[in-house]
């Protein structure tokens, strides 16, 4: 059973490992992903934290540990405002959560794909036979990240307000396949933008 509310999943902006190709990591924003942190705040105010007829309403903001996470959302804003009950709400108040970290690509952390066929070609082999249980040396599996994910989707429940979650592709996959019913199979495969 799911609550009805508004969620969404942004994928944090283009960071400078996205542009290299590199998985995993902990780096910055790109120009084009700086741009794309500017024109969230702006959907963040004019769409998320309002009702169809422009009142206000309280929403939430949730992200990864991960400073790419973190730069992406840094330009949306924090009022305070009062619910219709009367109750004092600071807005989009950000929450961090290492359960919505990427996947940790243990020894392959950083790399290229095209390095990590190179230096782990048997790695490279069974990543790509079964990416849902494919483990990472000294990293984790899909699997690992959807045990993580349990007491954070949990949480969700529990909430009512409209909520951001600004995470990685991987776990945004993962998510985003709870909700819809679709296999977590077929969900290693789908493109988060």
């Amino acid at each position: 059973h799911h609550s009805q509310k508004a969620i969404y999943f942004p994928r944090h902006g283009q960071s400078e490992f996205n542009v290299q190709k590199r998985i995993g990591g902990d780096p910055v924003l790109t120009e084009q992903g700086e741009q794309f942190a500017e024109a969230l705040a702006v959907f963040a105010r004019e769409r998320i934290c309002r009702a169809e007829d422009g009142t206000e309403i309280p929403a939430r903001l949730w992200t990864s540990t991960l400073q790419r996470t973190k730069l992406t959302t840094r330009h949306i804003e924090h009022p305070i405002i009062a619910t219709p009950s009367g109750q004092v709400w600071t807005q989009m108040e950000h929450r961090e959560w290492h359960n919505l970290d990427e996947i940790y690509a243990g020894l392959c952390d950083g790399m290229t794909y095209g390095e990590i066929e190179k230096q782990f070609p048997l790695e490279a082999r069974e990543r790509k036979k079964d990416k849902l249980t494919y483990r990472y040396p000294r990293g984790e599996s899909y699997l690992d990240v959807i045990q993580r994910l349990e007491p954070l989707i949990q949480d969700m429940e529990r909430h009512k307000e409209p909520l951001l979650i600004c995470s990685h592709q991987g776990v945004l996959r993962m998510i985003y396949s709870f909700y819809t019913g679709m296999s977590r199979e077929a969900a290693t495969n789908v493109d988060i933008k």
